[in-house]
């Protein structure tokens, strides 16, 4: 006669051991390949379109100036907008001087200041803007376009 004994044991422990090393790898990857936007926009505009366009080549020595409507607001009233926050055309001076002390000094040289304002943004405050900009010393003006594919 056999006697059968039934072993007491379960499903074999998981090998956690490269745990780690697989989520600081997805980690790593995830940081690579995610875009972290900078400023939250709370003006809408529709850039103008163009022909004779370039790429900015280096994006870290560029500050932006958004110009157009308050995110759901009716009407022609254009707002200017500094990194996350509404501002007066005279403010424009004390940004440029902001975005300078936060820029490396590799940077500086070639320092640039891109304009998003809506197509329909009134010239005056465009020139407005631009004679604030000659009075911070920036002198490098990107206007943001949009390719034109003709009709």
């Amino acid at each position: 006669m056999r006697i059968y004994r039934h072993k007491k044991g379960g499903v074999p422990q998981l090998n956690t051991a490269s745990m780690p090393d697989l989520i600081f790898t997805v980690l790593f990857f995830f940081m690579i390949v995610t875009h972290m936007r900078k400023v939250t926009l709370k003006v809408e505009y529709q850039v103008p379109q163009g022909t004779e366009l370039t790429r900015l080549t280096k994006k870290t020595a560029v500050s932006y100036v958004h110009i157009g409507k308050r995110n759901g607001q009716k009407g022609n009233d254009m707002q200017v907008q500094l990194n996350d926050k509404f501002a007066q055309v005279e403010d424009i001076a004390g940004y440029v001087a902001a975005e300078r002390d936060r820029m490396s000094p590799a940077d500086l040289p070639n320092m640039t200041v891109s304009i998003k304002a809506d197509r329909s943004a009134p010239m005056g405050l465009i020139t407005d803007v631009k004679q604030q900009l000659r009075r911070a010393n920036a002198l490098r003006i990107n206007y943001s376009a949009e390719e034109y594919h003709g009709k």
